[in-house]
């Protein structure tokens, strides 16, 4: 289980930095070649694929600067496991709740799933 816990912490953690800097690679490691991102924000739905989340990070980073994003929980069950992050000062106002769903899938754990939650700040 420790071994478990220290991999989808190294995952998470690779979103944080990945999303936060615009690194490619970073979030292509992390996340499953099918894996999927939802959120609503402003009254926009967002429905994404891998590719168009990895271009949006890439094209836009979330750290201008202030970015503080911390893992604030996760539970793991076998070969499935669930992970909430906090992230504020995301494109220097936003705030989410961030909520992933991982599996181990072609033997190794994968992000499969993030949904978001706005929490606060505006996106002008």
């Amino acid at each position: 289980m420790a071994k478990d816990l220290e991999e989808v912490t190294r995952l998470i953690n690779l979103y944080i930095d990945g999303a936060g800097k615009g690194d490619a690679d970073k979030l292509n490691e992390a996340f499953h070649s099918s894996a999927r991102w939802f959120g609503t924000m402003a009254g926009t739905d967002y429905d994404m694929d891998k590719a168009g989340f990895v271009a949006l990070m890439v094209g836009s980073p979330g750290d201008g600067g202030n970015l503080v994003a911390k893992i604030t929980d996760i539970q793991i069950d076998g070969t499935a496991a669930f992970a909430t992050v906090k992230e504020e000062g995301f494109w220097g106002t936003l705030n989410f709740t961030d909520y992933f769903s991982l599996s181990v899938l072609e033997g190794r754990w994968q992000i499969t799933c993030k949904t978001f939650a706005h929490t606060g700040g505006s996106h002008e």
